[in-house]
């Protein structure tokens, strides 16, 4: 009995190379990558000065600092995360005129007339190197959070609106009044 061996048909791998190639196309120009976003901060302008100095009073200066052990410390003390909010807000407002916390300047801004404002105020922070690079933008965050809520605060008092939905008249005044000055020292390596 002789044995039916049919021939099996080739798969012709020619136009294969040209498909993968169309797909690989296809998908490089439809697929979106994620951007990293960085922090939002204005970079002063390079001073053309040899010698350039700044007196500024210690009662003007809120020195934060992270060391190694991703532990915070400000004016110091060390604190937990969640109090440096509360801790910025205190000294960027300066609501009672204490001599500990930055000196107050009567200043006309638009909108508001005369007022007490804290123009001055400065916040240093400070890294270790041997900080994890998260605890230091949660610390960045809280100092944001601070400001955010110090011109909502601010908004809704003057223009019974957050400070989001303000003109842009309105928010650059109620930013005169909080200016955002956060010094950022180089990061050091400290074991203490």
């Amino acid at each position: 009995m002789p044995i039916n061996k049919k021939k099996i048909p080739e798969i012709n791998g020619g136009s294969l190379s040209d498909i993968s190639f169309l797909m690989l196309t296809f998908f490089l120009l439809t697929t979106t990558m994620d951007t990293d976003r960085g922090l939002a901060r204005m970079l002063p302008p390079i001073v053309e000065q040899d010698d350039f100095t700044i007196e500024v009073k210690e009662r003007n200066v809120l020195p934060v600092l992270i060391n190694y052990r991703n532990e915070i410390a400000v004016k110091g003390e060390r604190i937990h995360i969640s109090q440096l909010k509360d801790i910025t807000v205190e000294f960027l407002e300066n609501k009672y005129d204490l001599e500990k916390l930055p000196e107050r300047f009567d200043t006309e801004i638009e909108f508001f007339g005369v007022i007490p404002i804290t123009k001055n105020a400065v916040i240093s922070l400070q890294s270790d190197r041997g900080a994890q690079y998260q605890v230091y933008l949660n610390v960045q965050n809280e100092l944001q959070a601070a400001y955010n809520e110090l011109r909502n605060q601010k908004a809704k008092e003057r223009f019974k609106m957050p400070y989001d939905d303000l003109n842009d008249d309105q928010q650059k005044a109620i930013r005169t009044i909080f200016t955002q000055r956060i010094s950022e020292a180089e990061p050091r390596s400290v074991k203490k």
